[in-house]
């Protein structure tokens, strides 16, 4: 009997372990899982550096930032604290935010 108990043990343990490494892994590849990742290591090392261009409805630039920060935005505005610490808000436009 202490034979079997083991067994049963070993074999759950087995399972559980299995099934642990199959969800991680399928985690792992999810492109909405890598987004939350990015924005949670964003949010702890002070944003990514970035290149936020705004242009007119033509498609002239009309202004361009560079640094490292964390963009937010709502129906009405895109907002920003930039390199130098200086709060952008921009509403109407277009704008284009890059990963450098």
């Amino acid at each position: 009997m202490n034979i079997t108990k083991r067994r049963v043990a070993f074999v759950a343990a087995l399972v559980v372990s299995v099934l642990a490494i199959v969800t991680v892994c399928g985690l792992a590849g999810c492109s909405s899982c890598s987004r939350s990742v990015k924005s949670m290591s964003s949010d702890f090392s002070g944003g990514i550096n970035r290149t936020v261009t705004l242009y007119d409805n033509t498609g002239k630039e009309i202004k361009s930032w560079h640094g490292k920060f964390d963009i937010e935005s709502n129906d009405q505005e895109v907002f920003f604290d930039d390199a130098q610490g200086k709060r952008v808000i921009i509403q109407g436009g277009i704008v284009v935010s890059e990963e450098d």
